[in-house]
């Protein structure tokens, strides 16, 4: 299967799928989908030098405010998840986009999408994402 042309700033991270992430029957926990995601966008953040402590000392925080996920094949014990993530906007708020791609199966696990906000460090929300973040993000 042909994988989707993705930006060039996208980031790709691989998985294994262990027992503990799985039910009686194998079958990897829908809620363990969003650790993967949460390991594939810190490699995106990561790769823009926006790591959590570069963030803070830019004197900002960033929160997650909604997620998406559209499950269309289950991965499997002994499997692998592979993660790309990208950014398709970067203000007002900062949308990574996801796919979940299982290489065993040649098969999609799942599409996600996770929407950020940015705040001061004191917790106050910010009305768009900061110029200081901005420089480090892909323009769209």
């Amino acid at each position: 299967m042909s994988r989707p042309k993705r930006p060039e700033h996208a980031v790709t991270t691989d998985h294994a799928i262990g027992l503990h992430h799985c039910d009686l029957l194998g079958v990897a926990w829908h809620g363990r989908y969003f650790e993967w995601l949460e390991m594939a966008r810190t490699a995106l953040f990561q790769s823009r030098d926006l790591d959590v402590p570069q963030i803070r000392a830019l004197g900002h925080r960033m929160y997650v405010v909604e997620t998406n996920c559209r499950y269309m094949a289950p991965l499997s014990y002994g499997e692998t998840a592979r993660i790309t993530a990208w950014f398709t906007q970067v203000a007002p708020l900062i949308r990574v986009a996801y796919d979940i791609y299982n290489p065993a199966t040649d098969r999609w696990s799942a599409r996600a999408l996770t929407v950020l906000a940015t705040t001061a460090l004191d917790g106050s929300l910010l009305p768009t994402t900061p110029d200081a973040l901005l420089a480090r993000l892909p323009s769209r």
